[in-house]
């Protein structure tokens, strides 16, 4: 605490009673560990946000739209032999739901249609936040960008000295690392948007279908 000079680089901290020589300045700020992602600074807390709710959604959807939860292969070989019995029925998969209301209730077509548009929007929930998460995950990563290089200019100095190696460097670490894990983020991301969106969109045709075997079954 007494020391009269002290520089930092990182982790690393130089004190001394005199000031060094400019040599051994210039060998201290070279002496720098490899980038990593803390350089990144405060972003990484909304990017990691971001990330655990991508993997977690993906993951959860994925699980919830498997064939046994939507259309299981007794009920399809069931329609598709045009018999069905009460005992096949349940409430675990979306089509022995749909097949229940058809049993208990005699409804008509147009009613079938909103049960099955009721099943699609039960399995498209949470789906728009990977979608939230592809936009906004770039843009933090675009801010720490700016914020980067926001701080490299204001550490240059005004007159014709050079600019401070440390405040130059971990300026530009944080303008890269946070692009470089905003888009890293945003594009399995898109990925995993892209084949849950296909998993509903077929899960639905199929819906759909049922609900037209079972409109003409009982009739």
């Amino acid at each position: 605490n007494a020391t009269a000079y002290s520089f930092e680089n990182l982790n690393l901290v130089l004190s001394s009673d005199r000031r060094p020589s400019p040599d051994h300045l210039e060998i201290f700020r070279g002496i720098r560990p490899p980038m990593d992602v803390r350089q990144a600074g405060w972003f990484l807390y909304p990017l990691g946000v971001c990330l655990m709710m991508s993997v977690f959604i993906f993951v959860e959807r994925w699980f919830a739209l498997r064939r046994s939860r939507i259309i299981p292969k007794h009920i399809e070989h069931s329609l598709l032999s045009g018999r069905i019995t009460e005992n096949q029925i349940s409430n675990r998969s979306a089509a022995e739901r749909l097949a229940g209301v058809a049993e208990r209730e005699s409804p008509t077509l147009d009613i079938l249609r909103a049960y099955v548009r009721l099943e699609i929007s039960r399995m498209e929930r949470g789906v728009f936040l990977l979608e939230i998460i592809v936009g906004i995950a770039p843009l933090i990563g675009l801010l720490g960008t700016v914020s980067g290089l926001v701080r490299v200019f204001s550490g240059m100095p005004s007159g014709s000295g050079a600019p401070d190696a440390s405040a130059f460097s971990g300026g530009i670490a944080m303008a890269l690392l946070t692009t470089i894990i905003g888009l890293t983020i945003a594009i399995p991301s898109l990925v995993g948007h892209s084949l849950l969106s296909r998993a509903i969109d077929n899960r639905a045709t199929k819906l759909e279908w049922l609900a037209e075997r079972l409109y003409d079954s009982k009739s």
